[in-house]
């Protein structure tokens, strides 16, 4: 089981820093800063050093002064006047700190010299060292307390689509069951949706990312809703397509292969196994019926802190899944001009299979 507190998630941190040979981490990516020390402020860097006899400093704006001491515990907190990344680098310098680690992933070049330019110039060749995503790479396997608030998320988006039959009436805007969704969302404790609503209807179903526009939901048609929300920081995520009116026996038959083999990546995700296994999984159902063509996006990724995190659930992808990983199963067909579905659920890996956080009814829904 993974660590349960902040300071054992530093510690697993620092050692893997530690292993990739710097003396400190320089962390600037907001939800690494979250998970490492429970600051939730717009303005934050932590250098973590790698020695336990240094105290990791999270270096904040005025903003939050009271804030970052009331969030956070074994961390110095360092008030200054300007960016908090570049008063970082100058903390690390004055400490003598000189192999910083940073996530060359989440720093732009302009910001990578501004942190060279915050050092003196004897240091700017060899102070910073990129060590790729180390700590969001750690926040792929959850541990128990972010498990519990991911399935308090994820059964908050289920209440979410269970009560939006009301809204899905033809003429309503996709603007207007979106706004439903937040609106309740936002009832129910949530601080914000984890992306913007899609909710797409008839002939933009077949948008993948047809984010909720103006356009009307029809008397006959597919409508697609992917939301998410996010509660206590960790985000949901889910998608169910549901049928206005009578259906042909075309959509009928692509919603019967999607679900098939939205079930069919599911059954695959264990402990083990690669994110290649479990996309081919799904992704063969629908090459079976022919319309794998028309499937046109990996079948999933990894949810937590962000929306988006590892591991990917995608051809090619040999990233072995771990027990505590929460991904999503997202198959779907996307015909042009004239409809799409897809099925998406979040899903805990166990040692033995997964759990799926999502349980809301995927069977077919004619309204």
């Amino acid at each position: 089981m993974r660590p349960v507190s902040e300071n054992a998630r530093r510690k697993l941190a620092a050692t893997a820093a530690r292993k990739s040979g710097v003396e400190a981490l320089l962390v600037t990516h907001l939800p690494d800063v979250r998970w490492l020390c429970g600051f939730t402020g717009s303005n934050a860097a932590l250098i973590l050093p790698t020695s336990a006899q240094r105290m990791p400093v999270l270096v904040t704006d005025g903003r939050y002064s009271a804030q970052a001491r009331l969030e956070t515990s074994g961390v110095k907190v360092i008030i200054a006047p300007k960016s908090a990344v570049i008063a970082a680098c100058e903390w690390a310098a004055e400490a003598k700190i000189r192999r910083c680690g940073f996530d060359d992933g989440n720093t732009t070049v302009a910001t990578l010299k501004q942190m060279q330019a915050a050092v003196p110039a004897k240091l700017r060749r060899g102070i910073f060292h990129p060590v790729g995503a180390l700590v969001s790479s750690l926040r792929w396997v959850k541990d128990a307390p972010e498990i519990r608030k991911m399935r308090a998320a994820a059964a908050l988006g289920c209440r979410l689509f269970e009560n939006i039959f009301d809204a899905l009436v033809p003429g309503a805007t996709e603007a207007e069951v979106a706004l439903a969704l937040e609106y309740e969302a936002k009832k129910a404790g949530a601080s914000e949706m984890s992306f913007p609503s899609i909710v797409a209807s008839g002939p933009r179903s077949a948008m993948p990312h047809g984010r909720a526009s103006s356009a009307r939901l029809p008397r006959r048609g597919f409508v697609t809703l992917d939301f998410g929300v996010v509660l206590d920081g960790y985000c949901s995520d889910m998608t169910r397509t549901v049928h206005m009116g009578p259906a042909s026996s075309q959509e009928r038959h692509v919603y019967e292969a999607v679900l098939e083999a939205q079930e069919a990546g599911v059954t695959a995700i264990r402990a083990g196994v690669t994110g290649d296994e479990v996309d081919e999984a799904a992704r063969s159902v629908l090459r079976r019926e022919k319309l794998d063509k028309w499937f046109t996006h990996s079948t999933g990724h990894g949810v937590g802190l962000e929306i988006h995190e590892g591991p990917r659930i995608a051809a090619k992808q040999t990233q072995k899944l771990e027990a505590g990983m929460i991904v999503t199963i997202e198959p779907g067909v996307y015909i042009p001009g004239k409809f799409g579905v897809r099925i998406e659920d979040m899903v805990l890996v166990t040692t033995k299979g997964a759990e799926i956080l999502t349980p809301s009814t995927k069977a077919w829904i004619e309204l």
